[in-house]
């Protein structure tokens, strides 16, 4: 889920790269993009730790973990501007060297504020792994191969998130959550030098086109309805993967189910794998349909009905608990939607504005609701520390969750006010 620089405009221009480089690359691309969910998510399997190693509250954690979507977001519009004009080779790269730096400099951090810093930069890195692999599939596959690979490359994003939560944990609880961060930083460093290596050149017809001057169409997008309208359903939609999912659910888990953390992670995991099914399926489904809105209708609803039963219903069992997840991250994927909807109601001039600004909201959802949780936590914190963490109630849990619902409700509220593309372009420059 990043902005796309509009890699899919590009012209067909014939390659001299052969079909394997072309998918090595690609796999690579695919790689980093789930390198990048697991930094996503990963404070989320080591709360406790960061509280106990930094004397943290939860107003702190959620400040810190949401550092990483504020350079993510803000940095999307000029990401894409970025790939178009270099390419996806050395900005690939380029940005796996800096998220090695900056995991390195999270483990070795001696502050909750050196580490903020640290989890900023990571988020900044990893913002070119979507667009930088859409970059390499419009440029080295076929073009009615795209939205295939592009569905491809979200699902593998959902499997990052997976791996950054019962994995992950076994590797935290190995490891320590310092050593976890050594083995991130590893990780980028090997995906840096093989990107060099293995991303091929862009042809030089490409090159030339990136050269030239695009021209700016913002006014035309922001004020757009359609364009906010999209906004808010994804940043709804997205709001209880990235601050629930993401970061709060294990501890409530925790808390009130009394699970251990790798359970609490394990089942957490579930609502990412809904994430991983539902998004390539809604893509297809909605364009088999040629419309857009009952699938984003259907998956908005049962995103809502799934969550509000999950912090409503008390003393769930685990294997309703587990569908209920899994069916939450279901609906929920059907955001993917929106970005379909945003460019076809902007003009191909301003696609890659349109597409920049519906992504700033999805991301921008866990930058904002992930710290004002875990204010609200602390707002009802009884003084009950734990070997050095906080513990926080049952009732400040749901108080401080009950907002995200209405996130949801109001996202599905937006829907009312998108209008229906029929899957084509509505606008014309």
């Amino acid at each position: 889920m990043s902005s796309q620089s509009n890699p899919a405009a590009a012209t067909p221009i014939a390659t001299t790269v052969t079909s394997p480089r072309a998918l090595a690359a690609y796999i690579l691309g695919t790689g980093f993009f789930l390198y990048a969910f697991v930094q996503r998510v990963s404070p989320s399997v080591m709360t406790s730790e960061l509280m106990r190693e930094f004397n943290a509250d939860g107003t702190a954690i959620g400040a810190l973990s949401s550092m990483y979507f504020y350079t993510y977001a803000a940095i999307q519009i000029p990401v894409g501007v970025l790939i178009d004009r270099y390419g996806p080779r050395k900005l690939l790269a380029l940005s796996a060297i800096v998220s090695a730096v900056a995991s390195l400099a999270f483990a070795l951090s001696p502050s909750v504020f050196a580490a903020s810093v640290s989890r900023a930069f990571i988020g900044a890195s990893v913002a070119f792994a979507f667009v930088g692999t859409l970059s390499i599939a419009a440029t080295f596959f076929k073009p009615a191969r795209f939205a295939m690979l592009a569905g491809i490359l979200l699902a593998v994003g959902m499997a990052g998130a997976i791996m950054g939560q019962a994995p992950l944990r076994v590797l935290v609880e190995s490891a320590g959550w310092r050593g976890s961060f050594h083995v991130l930083a590893v990780w980028a460093l090997i995906m840096a030098v093989l990107a060099w290596l293995v991303i091929p050149r862009r042809p030089a017809a490409i090159v030339a086109a990136g050269t030239k001057e695009r021209a700016l169409v913002a006014w035309p997008v922001f004020s757009n309805i359609q364009t906010w309208a999209c906004g808010g359903i994804g940043f709804g939609l997205t709001a209880v993967m990235l601050a629930f999912g993401g970061l709060w659910s294990v501890p409530w888990l925790i808390t009130v189910y009394g699970l251990s953390a790798a359970d609490a992670s394990l089942l957490t995991s579930m609502m990412f794998v809904g994430w991983m099914v539902g998004s390539p399926i809604a893509g297809w489904l909605s364009d088999k349909v040629g419309r857009r809105k009952p699938v984003l209708i259907a998956g908005a609803l049962l995103s809502l009905m799934s969550y509000a039963m999950i912090i409503l219903v008390p003393e769930l069992s685990l294997p309703a608990l587990h569908l209920l997840y899994l069916s939450c991250g279901l609906g929920g994927s059907c955001m993917v939607v929106c970005f379909g909807l945003v460019r076809e109601w902007n003009t191909p001039k301003g696609n890659a504005t349109a597409i920049g600004f519906a992504n700033m909201c999805v991301v921008g959802s866990g930058a904002l609701l992930q710290p004002l949780v875990g204010r609200m936590l602390d707002n009802r914190w009884l003084g009950v520390v734990n070997d050095g963490v906080r513990e926080y109630p049952a009732d400040a849990f749901q108080a401080a969750f009950i907002v995200l619902l209405v996130v949801l409700l109001l996202a599905n509220l937006a829907i009312g006010f998108v209008k229906e593309s029929y899957c084509r372009p509505q606008v014309s420059d």
